[in-house]
């Protein structure tokens, strides 16, 4: 595996939002790559990025509501410009913007106009998925599919979150490969089972298979992986991400 790997920081929010520099540092110390932002912690762009510079990551994507560039777009993407990003994802669609709502029509002409001042800034657009995305369509298609189909390619790109895409009822390493070239950013994430709820682990430890889905993303053509955890019932978030990375690194 040589794909780049980077953290989410949702995953260490606390600690980042205590103490940003120093868990950045932390981070850099376990050995990845990058760090995908999800909010800004207070801090301007200049002071997201001289940070990550000082402690040797890059910021190589985030999450940004749809809200953010709806209320400001230039000013939105100017920032993450700033910051370095290649990538933003739209971290969720509600269910009158998703699929079949009464605000998708609109909500993709608004994807098409954020998509298009991404480009001009040289970031390309995606969307990350959660579960509820895999329920089927009239037609008994998974709806993240139907929703692919409605929007370009050149406009919007996949961030596949693999635990959220094996919890819909999909395999996620024959999913990298359907969207291959469309999935430049891929979320590894674990869960297990537990009383018939899911719940978050570090990866290695769940149902979602790191032997299969790393060779996966790679022949998919991802250009980086992102180790993300959003709840830590078992263990503290530091060790998590720490053994996840070691766990994907040894695919």
């Amino acid at each position: 595996m040589n794909l780049p790997i980077a953290a989410q920081v949702y995953s260490v929010r606390d600690e980042a939002a205590a103490d940003f520099e120093k868990t950045m540092q932390q981070l850099a110390k376990m050995g990845y790559d990058g760090v995908e932002l999800a909010g800004l912690y207070g801090k301007s762009a200049k002071e997201i990025r001289d940070c990550l510079d000082r402690v040797g990551l890059q910021a190589i994507s985030a999450h940004v509501p749809i809200t953010d560039f709806e209320q400001d777009l230039s000013g939105t993407v100017q920032i993450y410009q700033e910051i370095g990003c290649k990538y933003v994802a739209i971290p969720y669609l509600d269910p009158e913007r998703w699929y079949g709502g009464s605000r998708h029509q609109e909500t993709l002409e608004t994807l098409v106009k954020i998509s298009q001042k991404c480009r001009e800034a040289g970031i390309e657009l995606l969307y990350h998925n959660h579960h509820f995305e895999f329920e089927k369509t009239d037609e008994g298609r998974f709806q993240l599919d139907a929703f692919y189909e409605t929007i370009s390619a050149e406009d919007l790109k996949t961030e596949l979150d693999l635990c959220w895409v094996k919890v819909g009822g999909a395999d996620p390493a024959a999913y990298l490969k359907k969207y291959a070239g469309r999935c430049p950013v891929v979320h590894v994430k674990d869960f297990v089972y537990r009383d018939g709820e899911v719940v978050l682990v570090a990866v290695g430890d769940g149902d979602v298979q790191a032997e299969a889905v790393v060779p996966a993303a790679v022949e998919s053509g991802a250009k980086w992986l992102v180790v993300e955890q959003d709840s830590h019932t078992f263990g503290t978030p530091m060790e998590n991400m720490e053994k996840s990375l070691k766990c994907v690194k040894a695919q």
